[in-house]
């Protein structure tokens, strides 16, 4: 008997390796200084600018999202998605991505979705300016149903010491501007599943929110990455903390990067809620608390910052291609009332 026999294709692994390179290559940046195929890769700060860094690492996968990617037959943009979990959640201490590894691990290859995948990989790290430098595929038949994978992600960054955030100063007083998602983003995806299934509806009908396009195609778009604008306003001095609206959405990533002494009120009627969420919260029943706290609504990055660096902060975010909104304001908390308070979400009906 052979590998192949029993279900592993070396040869459709080397493939794949082979068709990824060029992709890797794509994303070179200062401080690389291996490409793909040896055991490790290497990365050198102090080239990349650093000069006294404080590494910061961080790991993420893309959810049940994949089954809509799989079901719809989509696998361009997951990679995306992968690496905006990651590297979002390095910026919002501050820290500017450096490089990227990704786990790639499937029951049998299939080299042009693989491909697929690693190219929605390269594409988030070039948004975010770092270098995809290495991963790993594992075709392992038994572990996986027939045409299913699953995907995690790797992010290193850095920032020079003393510059981490949040700040120590947050405080009551401080505004809370909202950047915009770019639609469900990849947290909530068990329920947006379980709301398509019990509307017997099919990933290639129409979206009932997006016109012109295909369901799946619709609830497959990519996570936003807000690396470049944020870093932008963060070297400004403009930022003392980001929250980066995933899983438990505003209600319960806000409170992460607050101080125990104060709570954020959100208004929810400073900005228009998206029709993907309008769409899931009349199909499913899906009260407005609810909404809130497994969703981002449309909201997928809260920055906190100084009243009067308020509208400086805003510029420059919104130079950066971010539509920014003022949606409330940090103040003191009385007893142990809940962090974050989301208001005013009878806008959203």
């Amino acid at each position: 008997m052979t590998y192949r026999d029993a279900g592993v294709d070396i040869d459709a692994g080397e493939a794949l390796v082979e068709a990824i390179k060029p992709l890797a290559k794509s994303t070179v940046r200062s401080g690389t200084s291996a490409g793909l195929g040896g055991f490790g890769a290497l990365f050198d700060p102090r080239a990349a600018g650093f000069k006294d860094p404080i590494l910061v690492a961080t790991t993420d996968g893309v959810g049940t999202k994949l089954k809509v990617a799989i079901e719809a037959g989509k696998h361009d943009t997951v990679g995306i998605d992968l690496v905006a979990m990651c590297v979002n959640d390095l910026v919002v201490q501050g820290a500017e991505p450096l490089f990227f590894l990704d786990y790639f691990a499937t029951g049998k290859l299939d080299v042009k979705a693989g491909r697929d995948i690693v190219a929605g990989i390269a594409e988030g790290c070039r948004q975010a300016g770092c270098a995809l430098i290495g991963g790993e595929t594992a075709e392992m038949p038994g572990m996986y149903a027939h045409g299913d994978y699953d995907l995690a992600g790797f992010s290193v960054g850095a920032a020079e010491r003393g510059t981490l955030l949040p700040a120590a100063d947050i405080g009551p007083g401080d505004v809370l501007l909202g950047l915009a998602s770019s639609g469900v983003h990849s947290n909530g995806y068990s329920l947006v599943r379980r709301i398509v299934g019990r509307g017997g509806l099919s990933y290639d009908a129409p979206a009932p929110f997006a016109p012109g396009k295909a369901l799946g195609e619709a609830l497959l778009e990519p996570t936003r990455i807000y690396v470049k604008s944020t870093l932008a306003a963060i070297r400004a001095g403009t930022i003392k903390a980001m929250a980066h609206i995933t899983g438990g959405g505003l209600i319960e990533n806000v409170p992460r990067v607050l101080p125990e002494g104060v709570v954020a009120d959100i208004d929810a009627g400073t900005w228009t809620l998206p029709p993907v969420f309008k769409w899931l919260a009349a199909e499913g029943g899906v009260a407005a608390h609810e909404m809130a706290r497994t969703f981002n609504c449309g909201i997928g990055m809260v920055v906190v910052v100084a009243a009067d660096k308020a509208a400086e902060a805003a510029r420059i975010l919104a130079e950066g291609g971010e539509t920014v909104t003022t949606i409330g304001t940090l103040r003191a908390r009385v007893g142990d009332e809940a962090q974050s308070q989301v208001k005013g979400t009878g806008a959203w009906a």
